[in-house]
């Protein structure tokens, strides 16, 4: 044992010294002249439903409807690694960038904002973002299914006018975030899932509910803002280790579950949440 000692001794102070002189080069984005990537992607023909995938590294994501073809815009870049590049397969059409691997820090002076707009085929659209600024409004598209994931986001999805088309899945699952969804009523959907880190989230559903809605919500250190037109039935089933709970409006309170009546569909909510505020809001 007097002999270990002292080479433990000596391997500790060793380890101190490399720690000290040791760094890590971590790749930066390294950017050139602003380039501009024009996108105009015809509707594929005989396809009832497109299938459209849309994957872009950090930057600013603006969507909106009022395309002629399926999708049309702009994406302008300065990083050479993150070239778009567009592939068609059949129904399929993916509008994606290269090499996002390569870069593990963004400079501030990077660009990366992507302009696009979606036509009125019906589209089965997943949109999948690192850390992002995205504005997108989806009022009136026909989407049959909408899945989106990012990362560290601040992002707005809404739905001011009806989906023309039966939804059967909205799923978005974020990281740390500031999320806002509104209108979620009338994106026309048989299934919400909501999958978010520690992050301030809204989640706003009101719109036409055409049919009852189920919804999943599962979040972990966050404030939650759930808000629920007036005349909208309802109920929610919380679990977790929620510390904070706030309704207004009219609820009737049993145990973790939460009820208001109402006309027409209904919206089922559960919800599983760590550490965190809920805001229940009847409108």
């Amino acid at each position: 044992m007097k002999k270990i000692f002292p080479l433990i001794v000596v391997l500790t102070l060793v380890l101190s010294s490399l720690a000290c002189s040791f760094t890590v080069t971590t790749p930066k984005a390294s950017t050139g002249e602003t380039k501009t990537f024009t996108v105009n992607e015809a509707v594929p023909a005989g396809v009832e439903t497109v299938s459209l995938d849309i994957e872009m590294g950090a930057g600013k994501l603006t969507i909106t409807g009022g395309a002629k073809s399926l999708v049309e815009g702009t994406i302008r870049y300065n990083v050479f690694g993150w070239k778009p590049e567009v592939t068609r397969d059949g129904g399929k059409v993916r509008i994606f960038q290269g090499a996002l691997d390569e870069i593990k820090i963004p400079n501030d002076d990077v660009v990366n904002s992507w302009d696009l707009l979606l036509g009125t085929s019906p589209i089965d659209l997943k949109v999948s973002a690192g850390a992002y600024e995205g504005s997108l409004d989806l009022s009136g598209v026909p989407l049959t299914n909408l899945d989106i994931t990012d990362g560290a986001s601040k992002a707005t999805v809404e739905f001011n006018s009806a989906n023309p088309v039966e939804m059967d899945t909205f799923s978005y699952k974020t990281g740390a975030s500031q999320v806002n969804l509104f209108g979620i009523g009338n994106a026309n959907a048989n299934h919400f899932k909501f999958d978010g880190g520690a992050g301030d989230f809204t989640l706003d559903f009101s719109g036409e509910l055409k049919q009852d809605l189920a919804v999943d919500i599962n979040s972990g250190i966050s404030s939650i803002k759930i808000i629920i037109p007036e005349n909208v039935p309802a109920r929610i089933t919380i679990s977790g280790g929620l510390n904070n709970i706030s309704p207004s409006g009219t609820w009737s309170i049993t145990g973790n579950t939460y009820e208001k009546t109402g006309t027409g569909p209904r919206i089922d909510i559960f919800i599983q949440m760590g550490v965190g505020s809920l805001k229940l809001i009847s409108q």
